[in-house]
C-alpha cells in the first residue's frame, strides 16, 4: 500500500521532456515512486541534503540525481528537479 503521493512540480515536468532526461522517465515511474511511495526517507540511494537544502533529499539513479522534498502532514513527495 502507498503511504505517500508524488507530485511532480513544474520545473521537472519541463525538464524531464528534454531529450537527455526523457530515457529515464520510465525508470523513474515504474522504479523510483514506488519506492519514494512506500519510503522516501530510506533507501540506498536516498540522501538528505546538508545546510540550506536539508529540507531536500535526492535520490540517485546512475549518474544522475532527482531531487524531491516531502510534505509529511499531506504525505506528498513533490519531485522538484533532475541532474546529472
Amino acid at each position: 500500500m502507498d503511504n505517500y503521493k508524488i507530485a511532480e512540480t513544474e520545473t521537472f515536468s519541463k525538464k524531464i521532456i528534454i531529450k537527455k532526461y526523457t530515457h529515464l522517465y520510465n525508470k523513474i515511474l515504474n522504479d523510483v515512486y514506488p519506492i519514494l511511495k512506500n519510503n522516501p526517507y530510506f533507501n540506498a540511494n536516498i540522501k538528505k541534503l546538508k545546510g540550506k537544502y536539508r529540507e531536500i533529499y535526492r535520490f540517485r539513479i546512475g549518474d544522475y540525481r532527482l531531487f524531491y522534498k516531502v510534505d509529511e502532514l499531506e504525505k506528498i513527495v513533490f519531485v522538484m528537479n533532475i541532474e546529472n
